[in-house]
């Protein structure tokens, strides 16, 4: 069992491999122009403010979704400020074959029906909710380095199919010191394979919390970060007899942070590393049978990276396995598996979980390349939740994307994806679709 011990000594881990333990080095950016031409400056002192720009477009630890170069920029007089104002407008259409998830733009495989339901066999549609708009604002001081203003939303609030107003991310970065809402530090956005799917595979960490994280660097390859995060958890509570039984757990609000952890090793110009996590949670809930508080302890370890073969062919993996860390599963966010009810009444157990995505980029020309993947998360030992529950779930990818000029990329996707349940039956759903996205 992982405790926090554990986790904090990943940290112990990197000051110990570290040559000089007690000499950080930031991340250096260099200090020269290099404005896109497609970039729009508005006003300021250009000449002076080229580690600023550097710093904005610099995209080494960016999920692929996750808009990148702003394409207006406002510098100050003295070249001591930046403020990039992007986004894309994207727009996808598919065609769902052979059983759906029945979530528009979306696709998750937890969703297939099983057995096959023939009224959700197919599936038309299109979607532009994913379309996003974001600020932000670097800056550079004498004490304490760079600092990052960061506010990111997107038009998919509500259902799958609505166009509400979403906040997708917003952070304060000064320093080692991140603050605010953000990718988790569990998760690892660089790792994860261009996909067109807002969804996602279904084994892919994905997870966006409240945090405050020290991500401290050794070296010019060695970093590690270590976060206290604002948990999110879902539940299953089902009366142990079934039928018309009353509950005998129920949820309350948590009391202890998640604490996740990594060390990371980067090399080739951060064009690839590997990376070790950990991650600590203390999960609460009632029991109705005593009228007492409980916790389960959560834990999870994760091994992921992404490495550049040559000139052409990118690697990337991931592959976790832990006890309740449902919520960082991309497949089991929000399902109730951080939880669930036991064979016995009145307790709740964090159940074992493994998930993991491997896949491959493969650059043609610099302006088309193509991407395959495959990822599965799987749960064990919750026979309880009845025959008809969730055990494992499967999804592969074969993409292509070209960029048609540089703001304009298009591109094509074939997706399958299976859910299997613990009586072993199983569903199938397939989708090919398309992609526009103009970014700005």
């Amino acid at each position: 069992m992982l405790r926090k011990a554990t986790v904090l000594s990943i940290l112990s881990a990197a000051a110990m491999l570290s040559p000089d333990a007690s000499a950080l080095r930031p991340k250096q950016y260099a200090d020269t122009l290099i404005i896109p031409e497609n970039a729009i400056v508005v006003s300021g002192n250009k000449e002076n403010s080229g580690s600023l720009i550097a710093y904005l477009y610099d995209t080494s630890e960016m999920h692929f979704s996750e808009p990148s170069a702003p394409r207006f920029l406002f510098l100050d007089r003295k070249g001591k400020v930046a403020l990039g104002i992007g986004g894309y407008v994207k727009g996808t259409m598919q065609y769902d074959f052979g059983g759906t998830a029945d979530e528009g733009a979306g696709f998750n495989t937890f969703n297939i029906p099983v057995p096959a339901d023939p009224a959700k066999r197919n599936q038309f549609y299109g979607n532009a909710n994913h379309s996003t708009i974001f600020l932000e604002l670097v800056g550079k001081t004498t004490r304490f380095g760079y600092y990052q203003m960061y506010l990111q939303t997107e038009f998919s609030g509500g259902t799958p199919k609505a166009y509400g107003l979403k906040l997708i991310q917003a952070y304060l970065k000064v320093g080692y010191v991140t603050a605010g809402l953000t990718n988790s530090t569990f998760v690892d956005p660089a790792a994860a394979v261009p996909v067109i799917s807002d969804t996602g595979p279904t084994g892919e960490m994905s997870c966006k919390n409240i945090m405050v994280r020290y991500a401290p660097r050794f070296s010019e390859h060695l970093s590690a970060a270590i976060a206290v995060e604002v948990p999110q958890t879902s539940m299953t509570m089902i009366p142990a007899a079934g039928g018309d039984a009353q509950p005998t757990v129920e949820q309350i609000n948590q009391r202890c942070p998640d604490i996740p952890a990594y060390v990371q090793y980067e090399w080739n110009g951060s064009q690839s590393h590997v990376r070790l996590s950990g991650l600590f949670r203390d999960l609460s809930y009632r029991d109705l049978v005593t009228q007492t508080n409980r916790f389960r302890p959560g834990w999870a370890v994760e091994l992921s990276g992404k490495v550049k073969i040559g000139k052409s062919l990118t690697a990337f993996f991931q592959g976790a396995y832990g006890r309740g860390y449902g919520a960082y599963i991309n497949g089991l966010a929000g399902f109730g598996y951080d939880l669930v009810q036991s064979s016995t009444a009145g307790q709740m157990e964090a159940p074992r979980a493994t998930s993991y995505e491997v896949g491959l980029r493969y650059d043609i020309t610099p302006k088309l390349f193509l991407t395959g993947e495959y990822s599965q998360d799987r749960v064990y030992g919750t026979s309880q939740l009845g025959a008809d529950s969730f055990r494992r779930a499967q999804y592969a990818t074969v993409s292509a994307f070209y960029n048609v000029f540089a703001d304009l990329q298009v591109g094509l996707e074939y997706l399958h994806g299976s859910r299997t349940n613990v009586n072993g039956l199983s569903g199938d759903a397939n989708r090919v679709q398309g992609l526009i996205k103009f970014s700005f």
